[in-house]
């Protein structure tokens, strides 16, 4: 049987999704404009994860990042997912994401 998880929503109405996360992984702005969480942040932590994956929503809406499994798009470019730690402070989108957030 499959079951629903019930989002919840910011003033802005974008849907935030508490969920099980894999191991040192805090959120997620997905493709259609949700963002999961892990469920095991306290309301401040989950709060600022949310601050930050809305950065990268806004990335995505203006066409600056995309991804799919193998790879993460920026500005044109192509970063092989397998060569990068997802969330490094480095990246050029985390950059603006640890910087508006």
């Amino acid at each position: 049987m499959a079951f629903r998880i019930s989002p919840f929503y910011y003033l802005d109405n974008t849907p935030v999704y508490n969920v099980d996360m894999e191991d040192g992984v805090l959120g997620k702005a997905n493709r259609n404009g949700s963002i999961i969480v892990s469920k095991d942040l306290d309301p401040d932590k989950a709060k600022e994860v949310v601050d930050h994956e809305k950065v990268h929503l806004d990335q995505m809406n203006r066409g600056d990042l995309d991804y799919d499994d193998n790879n993460v798009y920026w500005l044109g470019k192509t970063y092989p997912r397998s060569k990068m730690k997802e969330g490094a402070k480095n990246l050029p989108w985390e950059k603006e994401a640890y910087k508006n957030a």
